[in-house]
This record gives C-alpha cells, structure tokens and sequence, in this order.
C-alpha cells in the first residue's frame, strides 16, 4: 500500500556535465536542512570535483548497496535503505543511470518513481541530452549517440524543473582548469563534446525544453473543451492528435522521437500504428523491433496500435478517422522512383484518403544509428 501522499519531484537540467547542477541540489539541500527538513543523499556522483564533495558535508549519506559481479564489487543506490530510513527529502544524482544488471529496476529513473510513490520527496539532476526525444537531434548535433536516456514523461510529470544554466565560455573555462574532468581528458573533451557550438545548441536545447514546459502549464490552465461541434453539428477537433507511422524499416526509432517532440510541443496526445500483413510473418529480429517501438511509444505515454491489414494505406486512415488524428507521421519512401510510379506511394495514397489532417514526411538520416 502506496500512502495517499505522492512525493513531489524536483529536477535540475544543464545542457552538459559541469555546470553545476549538483552543487545548485546539495545547496537547497542545506538551505531546507536548515529550516528543519528530514534530508539525505540517496546518491551523489562528486566525478573528483571539491566543491562538490565539500558542499556534500553536513547532510547524511545514505550508504550504497554492495553488490558483487564475479571478483569485482559494484555498488548502486540502495533504494529500500532510502526507503527505510523514510525522509522528508532524498537528493538524487544522474536520473539517466542504468542499474547494475539483476537490481530490482532496471533504470534509476524507476527507483525515483518507487520513492516517490512512497511520499518521499526526491531532488534529482540529469542533462538535456539524456532526455529520450532529443536523442536523434542530440547526435546529430554532436555525433554522440546518448545511451542512458530518460522518458520525456518523467519531465513532464515533475513538480518542478529548474535549468541551471552558464555560458558555453564560462563552462569551457570551468574544463580548462580542471573543474569537471581529469587533466588528460580536457583537451579531447574541448575537441569533441565540449566543442562551443556543441554547447550553444545543447543550451538552446535546455532552454527551449523548459519553456515548452511553461507554455503548456500556461495553456493547461486556461484550456477549455478538447472537441466543440462545427456548423453541420458534426464533432470537429480542437485539440491536435499525433499519430506515427511505425514498420519494421529500422528507423521507426527515430520517427517516433520526431512525432513524440510534435506532440509534446502541440501539448496532443500520441499514438503509433504499425499495420502487419496477414499474409507475412515477421522474423524474430523484426518482431523485436515491433516490440522495441511499442516499447518506446509508451515510454512517451502514447497508445500503440497493431493493425492486420494488406491495405497499408487504407488501415492508417480507417486509424486516423477512428482516433480524431490530426497530425500523421510517416518516414520518407525507401521505394526506388521506378518502383513508385508502378505501385503508387503510401503518402500519396494517404493524401487521396485523408481529409483535415496534416502529413510530416521525415527523412531519416541512413548514417543515424537508433
């Protein structure tokens, strides 16, 4: 039995490591110690950095769970230690975290999630490139593929989100003297990550996220009706609705995060369809990739559909009518230009069978790997 109080989430966001996130959490940490709050650290990640470790002291440390691999012992946060002690406040470093294999929850997102739901209130950090959406644009930007990432419901659903945020010169100032990684790893982090314009378009990211995150606070309150009926009396669509094309072409990934960022800044719902063929059966690696976008699909809070169907284009509609779609998101055609002007195209089929709803056509990057 949960208690009938859910804790209240707050998360520090910064476009990179480095600018101070954990030192901005260990400071309101103090401050509300101060003022006679129960508060821990459930897990704090200092990477050799002093004043990190120095604005730790003073606050009680849960400590970490031992857990042996072989003839190594690894240590993760202990959750049910955190959960026993019961503070009023619990400071969590890395939300992006992946556990140790066989912990009990696979992300330290989820154990955030388990000591929420048990009316603890959690202080947590992570960077804007971790978030699950932005993952594509984040490696396009940077030519890193982010792999610890965290769902976008998780911002959403957060009381609070604050960006703490400095110049990209500032921070790279902080790197050169040391204030954020090893000396041998400062001049190939300046060359690669940390390079200005990777900084200014990772700030603008940050920036952007949690304006977004205002604005529909902003339309949540003053919103009224979802649907009203138009002048014949048919219901008419108001609120937008998303839905994106998924098939078993590799970069049904990638159009997901594209169609999850379109919802989330139209504040609409999301759905995905993916329409299987009766007449094929899909390979073990292609049911995977159907389970894996299924997965994801819910990770952004969206319904995933599965349609059998040999008629792509007509079961895409019949979904559309079905779910009031507004938005539909398919990736560009793979077919050879021949091959289209024998068969005919999926968006061409769909602009004959679709009335009142926009068509994004994505290209996928063929060197972006999902």
């Amino acid at each position: 039995m949960y208690p009938a109080r859910r804790g209240k989430h707050k998360i520090f966001i910064g476009m990179a490591p480095g600018v101070g996130k954990t030192y901005r959490m260990l400071e309101e940490g103090h401050a509300l110690k101060e003022e006679g709050i129960d508060v821990v650290i459930g897990l704090l990640e200092t990477h050799g950095r002093k004043e990190t470790a120095e604005m730790a002291e003073g606050l009680e440390i849960i400590p970490r769970k031992q857990i042996p691999r072989g003839n190594l012992t690894l240590t993760e946060m202990d959750t049910d230690a955190i959960l026993a002690r019961s503070p009023q406040l619990v400071l969590i470093d890395e939300l992006a975290h992946t556990n140790v294999p066989g912990s009990p929850r696979e992300k330290r997102y989820q154990d955030v999630e388990t000591i929420l739901q048990n009316g603890i209130d959690v202080y947590s950090t992570m960077n804007i490139q971790h978030l699950e959406s932005l993952n594509d644009l984040v490696a396009r930007i940077t030519g890193i593929v982010v792999r610890e990432r965290v769902p976008d419901r998780v911002l959403d659903d957060a009381d609070e989100v604050v960006v703490v945020d400095v110049t990209p010169e500032t921070l790279q100032e902080r790197l050169v003297e040391g204030k954020i990684y090893a000396p041998q790893k400062i001049q190939q982090a300046l060359d690669n990550f940390f390079q200005r314009r990777n900084l200014i378009a990772l700030r603008e990211l940050a920036l952007r996220e949690i304006a977004d995150n205002v604005e529909e606070e902003a339309r949540e309150m003053g919103a009224g009706l979802a649907n009203k009926l138009d002048s014949q009396g048919q219901l008419c669509n108001i609120q937008e609705r998303v839905l994106v094309c998924v098939s078993t072409y590799a970069k049904s990934l990638q159009l997901l995060r594209r169609g999850a960022r379109i919802a989330n800044y139209m504040n609409a719902p999301l759905f995905a369809v993916f329409v299987a063929d009766p007449d094929r059966f899909l390979t073990k690696e292609e049911s995977l990739h159907i389970d894996m976008c299924e997965k994801l699909c819910k990770e952004f809070a969206g319904n995933f559909i599965r349609v059998p169907s040999s008629d792509v284009a007509a079961a895409i509609a019949q979904v559309a009518e079905q779910y009031r779609i507004t938005q539909i998101v398919i990736g560009a055609s793979q077919r050879s230009r021949w091959q289209i002007l024998l068969k005919g195209s999926l968006t061409h089929k769909l602009l004959r069978l679709l009335k009142n709803t926009d068509l994004h056509i994505i290209a996928t990057d063929k060197k972006m790997h999902s």
